[in-house]
């Protein structure tokens, strides 16, 4: 049944996918499932992949959705996958994954089928995981049906279960000194929903990371930090690239092809906890070109709009 994006979806449809995100719930694990996890160097990880959905400009339905999956540790693009897609359920706060997640698994089953052996033995999602209104968000979502390990990285706090952008957590961020320095995200339930990272040395806006399935949290924080040769780690980076190249070439808009960045010195080890790094302020060259524009998903928290400073 189609949807009116503008509107919003009938409460029967609000109560199936309540029911539906509490079925799935049941089935998140949120300790490290891999050898490889549990390695300090990542040993055994080949690969990583990232998704994101892109919007055209002005457009709440038209999107490009997006796979790609790179080397691990030299973060070189392996595979990738675009295609254009029609939204057809509404954005409502908490419930993204109803509108984005079956594309994205079509792309991962379509990669199954095709090339197995290029398969990512983990996602990164451009959005929240267990740091969500009811402990599910569409990294948890997408890791239950892929059934991969998922990592949620998001550009902004949701502000749940107590949760704040308020003086002491700003406080807080101004203590991360360093590429690696983190702090928990506590609730006032008491439980710990993610992790507020400082990805790179040169930006001091923090990722805030939660679990998605399959990958403890401390697992989970040291692999953004591993594949972040800018503030947003590599993954999600080129899926958004990838995304936006996309609807650039399908819709004929004017300017020219976004590129990527050039080959850079992968990042140093997160345990390491020091940078090493010399790729500017964070900021990757193709956001100084002309190219498509896109404009983020709807809603002001539960995700942010494509933001690599």
């Amino acid at each position: 049944m189609a949807l009116e994006a503008a509107g919003g979806p009938p409460e029967e449809t609000l109560s199936l996918w309540k029911r539906e995100q509490a079925r799935l719930k049941a089935h998140v694990v949120d300790r490290d499932t891999e050898a490889w996890q549990r390695d300090p160097a990542f040993s055994g990880l080949q690969r990583v992949g990232g998704v994101d959905v892109s919007f055209v400009k002005g457009d709440s339905v038209r999107a490009c959705a997006s796979l790609v999956v790179l080397s691990f540790p030299e973060l070189e693009v392996v595979y990738e996958e675009s295609r254009m897609v029609s939204l057809t359920a509404p954005y409502v706060s908490g419930f993204l994954a109803f509108r984005e997640v079956p594309f994205l698994l079509e792309l991962v089953q379509q990669l199954r089928e095709k090339e197995p052996g290029l398969m990512p033995q983990v996602l990164l999602v451009d959005g929240n995981g267990v740091l969500h209104h009811r402990g599910f968000g569409v990294a948890c979502h997408l890791g239950v049906l892929t059934d991969l390990p998922c990592v949620g990285v998001a550009k902004k706090l949701l502000q749940v279960d107590g949760l704040e952008n308020n003086a002491l957590h700003k406080e807080k961020i101004r203590l991360l000194q360093t590429r690696g320095d983190s702090f928990p995200l506590l609730g006032d339930s008491g439980t710990v929903l993610g992790m507020a990272l400082r990805s790179h040395d040169r930006s001091t806006r923090p990722l805030y990371i939660s679990v998605g399935h399959r990958m403890s949290l401390e697992a989970a924080v040291r692999l953004t930090c591993c594949c972040c040769r800018f503030r947003i780690p590599e993954p999600v980076r080129q899926a958004d690239i990838s995304s936006r190249e996309h609807i650039r070439k399908s819709l004929g808009l004017p300017g020219p092809p976004t590129l990527r960045s050039p080959k850079a010195q992968r990042p140093v080890a997160c345990p390491k906890r020091d940078s090493g790094e010399s790729s500017g302020e964070g900021q990757p060259p193709q956001d100084h070109s002309p190219g498509p524009r896109t404009a983020s998903r709807p809603g002001s928290q539960e995700q942010a709009g494509k933001d690599w400073q």
